[in-house]
């Protein structure tokens, strides 16, 4: 089964008995093979458990040690399959005792990593007992072979080049200089952490906070396994607090006090594409030569378990939901502020329709007057009903300008675009693109001009889902003098007037809750038979709920077309079948690349999250470019 770069990792904290190899083994090996038989590929067990964190001075013992090297080599023999372990085991070499991850793989040491950091302070005295490592990569011998041993080594599947692990060992995360660092920028895609950290109050936020902060940084998948039940209450107490993240996201965490396996799937592809995209900036520091060790990775059939939010724009619920919300029309309205400051406009002149998009910049535009203390009557509202306006939007519009208190003018454009189809030899019969966009561009001509005469801006209503597939007038609506919906996908339309909606209340609220509700559609064909929406974008190109989940994983992290449809098959799996997911995903490429000549030519407008069309700032494509290589991936 194909799982698209998907990594199944696992942190497993077994139940040991302090000093007693045999017990911890069996558990270790047991483990492991359970955990490979639920689909993991990489398992990370805590430091020191095959002898024990809190052995103490039985370190010194040879009986330990020596014990230690024969558990080892039952685990060896006795973790079946390809899959990558690592557990933590005290390792003797040319006179000195390391505290070491020992990685196995195919009945084989593929290398030991030993600790870096070496704590002593509060309940901490490893350097009674351990040496740090030192610079380099040597050979060592264990159970009868020869192996890599040091810090700086990457540990890369063959059969799986993106699957690069590295490790450090509790302490070396905790300290300015984590060897971690060194790990990712030589091209370790997943860090792994040993660790035995004692559980005290308040230490678990911290521990969580620290794990999401160092796979921000890196970039990095990062899998942290603490020890748990077993290790010695003497003076302190072991939780087991197993945490998962990638780049700065929590994927899975265990519960405290809980022995177990915790499971995720890291996804090495898209981290990759990352680095790559940060390339200028995230290679910036020394890039430390590692020593590479292959191994062949075990091919999981386990389910990819990841979730994909079928609205990733939309700011998830929470206690944060609000604030998050005001944060984004803040940044629209600080955008337009600026632009009206430096202009000097006196007035802003918006076209409104009566639809989502006019509504969310007649919003924005009057908390920018607010915030500039300027009359709302200066903001001259036009509509502009035309030959497919229908009742039920010509009121919203009328009805949200006078609740907001601006200036409304209305201006029937069936007239001049009759007219103008008289002097271009157009038969008003005919119902094809031209005329349809001919209304687009009277409108616009209209809205120009009267900024114009008015001494202000025309704010543009288009946004970020309309410019991905094209769906837009070439110097209709696709012009403006400042665009502050450009950044904002459809999706997030719908919920920052639904959010507004509620601050202002009122008639204001009822009306915004009308267009809301009201179907999606430029109203440039003529109304049905009882005088209602025809023309309905969604049945034209497609639901905007699954463009905007195509345009979030193909713009913001590069995927293929495989990639996209396998996670959106499984985000809308009970709301839309295999095949009208691959419908929309096909026609979306298939506009995304027509289309782009009207983004290379876009008004200015303000970015309001990672994903933005502006050929100034994070997108830029030629216009012309061929999509064979993506269709032909999608076929």
């Amino acid at each position: 089964m194909k799982r698209h770069g998907f990594i199944k990792v696992c942190a497993a904290t077994s139940e040991i008995k302090v000093a007693d190899v045999p017990f911890n083994v069996r558990g270790i090996a047991a483990a492991a093979n359970k955990a490979a038989e639920e689909g993991a590929q990489l398992i990370v067990f805590p430091e020191l458990c095959v002898s024990g964190y809190t052995c103490g001075d039985l370190f010194n013992q040879r009986a330990l040690t020596e014990g230690v090297l024969k558990g080892l080599e039952y685990l060896k023999n006795n973790i079946s399959g390809n899959v990558l372990a690592f557990v933590g085991a005290p390792v003797e070499k040319d006179g000195k005792l390391y505290n070491c991850a020992v990685a196995i793989c195919g009945g084989k040491i593929a290398g030991v990593v030993p600790k870096t950091c070496i704590p002593n302070y509060g309940e901490f005295y490893e350097r009674r007992h351990f040496r740090a490592a030192e610079n380099g990569v040597s050979l060592i011998n264990i159970c009868g072979e020869s192996v890599p041993f040091g810090t700086d080594i990457i540990f890369r599947a063959e059969n799986m080049p993106l699957f690069t692990v590295s490790c450090e060992i509790c302490e070396d995360l905790w300290v300015p200089q984590s060897p971690s660092v060194r790990h990712a920028l030589a091209g370790a895609n997943i860090i792994i952490n040993l660790s035995c950290s004692d559980e005290i109050a308040g230490k678990a936020d911290y521990r969580r906070s620290l794990v999401k902060m160092q796979s921000s940084k890196l970039i990095s998948g990062y899998v942290y396994c603490d020890a748990g039940d077993g290790e010695s209450t003497t003076d302190m107490v072991f939780a087991g607090h197993n945490v998962i993240c990638e780049n700065g996201s929590l994927l899975s965490e265990s519960r405290l006090f809980e022995n177990g396996l915790t499971f995720a799937d890291i996804d090495v592809d898209k981290l990759d594409g990352e680095r790559r995209r940060c390339s200028s900036s995230y290679y910036c520091g020394e890039i430390v030569p590692h020593t590479e060790v292959l191994f062949t990775a075990a091919e999981s059939c386990a389910e990819v378990e990841r979730e994909f939010p079928r609205l990733p724009f939309v700011p998830r619920s929470g206690k944060r939901l609000a604030e998050r919300t005001e944060l984004i029309l803040n940044l629209q309205t600080m955008g337009l502020v600026k632009r009206l400051k430096h202009t000097g406009a006196k007035t802003a002149v918006i076209g409104i329709s009566g639809g989502l998009d006019s509504a969310l910049a007649l919003l924005v535009t009057r908390r920018a007057f607010e915030k500039l203390g300027k009359d709302f009557k200066d903001i001259i509202a036009i509509t502009m009903p035309g030959f497919g306006t229908t009742g039920k939007t010509l009121k919203s519009s009328v009805d949200l300008t006078k609740a907001l208190g601006v200036t409304l003018k209305k201006t029937d454009i069936t007239g001049s675009v009759l007219k103008h189809f008289e002097d271009i030899g157009h038969d008003p019969e005919v119902l094809d693109v031209t005329y349809e966009n001919s209304q687009a561009r009277m409108r616009t001509m209209i809205l120009m001009d009267t900024a114009n005469k008015t001494g202000g801006l025309v704010i543009g209503t288009g946004d970020l889902s309309e410019l991905a597939l094209g769906w837009a007038t070439y110097n209709g609506d696709h012009m403006s003098m400042y665009a502050v919906n450009s950044g904002v996908p459809k999706t997030l339309v719908k919920h920052l007037i639904k959010f507004e909606a509620e601050r202002l209340g009122g008639k204001a609220q009822e009306t915004l809750e009308v267009i809301l509700a009201t179907e999606i559609s430029p109203e440039l064909l003529p109304p049905d038979a009882a005088g209602e929406i025809a023309q309905k974008t969604e049945d034209i190109i497609g639901p905007y709920i699954l463009h905007d989940f195509f345009l979030y994983y193909i713009v913001r992290w590069g995927f293929a077309p495989s990639k996209v449809r396998f996670i959106a098959h499984k985000a809308f799996h009970g709301l839309y079948s295999r095949e009208t997911v691959d419908k929309w995903l096909k026609n979306f490429y298939k506009r995304f690349f027509s289309q782009q000549f009207k983004r290379s030519c876009i008004p200015d407008g303000v970015k309001v999250g990672t994903v933005t069309l502006s050929p100034r700032g994070d997108w830029r494509m030629p216009s012309d470019a061929s999509n064979a290589v993506w269709m032909e991936d999608i076929d």
